[in-house]
C-alpha cells in the first residue's frame, strides 16, 4: 500500500513539476521565499491589533508559538524520523526533476515546513478573523506557497498535503486553547 502511494506521489510530482518556464520559475522562486511576505505578516499583525486591541498581545504571542511549534515539530516528528528523500535527492527521480536556481534544499522533505507554516497561519487567522473574503484570500495564498514547493522540485505533493494538514491541526489546537484562555480571562468568569 505504501509503495502504491509513493508511486502515485512520484507521478503527481513529475506531472506538476513538469509545468515550467523561465517566467514561472521566477514567480515560484519569489512565492517560495520568506522575506517577500513580511508585508503580509505585518498586515495580519496590524489587523489583529486593530480588531483585538489589548488582547492582540497574547494573540500575537500565540501566533509566534504556533509557527515555532509547527516549524520545529515538522522537522523533529517527521523529517528526522520518516527520512523521506526530497524528489531532487531521490536517485530514481533526481535527473527528471526541474530545479530552479539549482536549489534542492535539505536531504529530507516529509513534511513540507512551508506548507505546514503557511497553512498554520492561514487556519489560525481565518478562525480568528471569521471573514469569508479574508479566508478565501489567505487559503489561496497558503496553497500557492505550498504548490511552489512542488514546482521548485523540492517536495512531493504528499509532503505538501501532510504539511498542510499538520499545520492546520496545530492551528486549530492553538486557537481552541486561546479561546478557552480568553473565556477564563474575562472579568467575572469562574476558573
Amino acid at each position: 500500500m505504501l509503495e502504491l502511494l509513493a508511486d502515485i506521489d512520484s507521478k503527481l510530482f513529475l506531472f506538476f513539476n513538469g509545468f515550467h518556464s523561465p517566467f514561472w520559475d521566477d514567480i515560484m522562486w519569489f512565492v517560495s521565499g520568506k522575506p517577500q511576505w513580511i508585508p503580509l505578516y505585518l498586515a495580519i499583525v496590524s489587523w489583529i491589533i486593530y480588531k483585538f486591541r489589548w488582547k492582540a498581545v497574547y494573540i500575537i504571542i500565540s501566533v509566534i508559538i504556533l509557527i515555532a511549534l509547527t516549524d520545529q515539530l515538522a522537522v523533529k516528528l517527521f523529517k528526522e524520523t520518516v527520512k523521506r528523500l526530497r524528489p531532487c535527492h531521490q536517485p530514481e527521480l533526481m535527473y527528471l526533476v526541474h530545479l530552479v536556481n539549482d536549489h534542492c534544499g535539505g536531504r529530507y522533505g516529509f513534511i513540507s515546513n512551508h506548507a505546514a507554516n503557511s497553512f498554520a497561519l492561514a487556519t489560525f487567522s481565518a478562525l480568528l478573523f471569521n471573514n469569508r473574503i479574508y479566508t478565501g484570500f489567505i487559503f489561496l495564498w497558503a496553497s500557492v506557497v505550498a504548490y511552489s514547493r512542488v514546482y521548485l522540485g523540492v517536495h512531493y505533493p504528499g509532503d505538501i498535503l501532510a504539511g498542510a494538514i499538520f499545520g492546520s491541526f496545530l492551528a486549530i489546537l492553538i486557537c481552541v486553547a486561546l479561546k478557552t484562555a480568553d473565556k477564563r480571562l474575562r472579568p467575572g468568569s469562574s476558573s
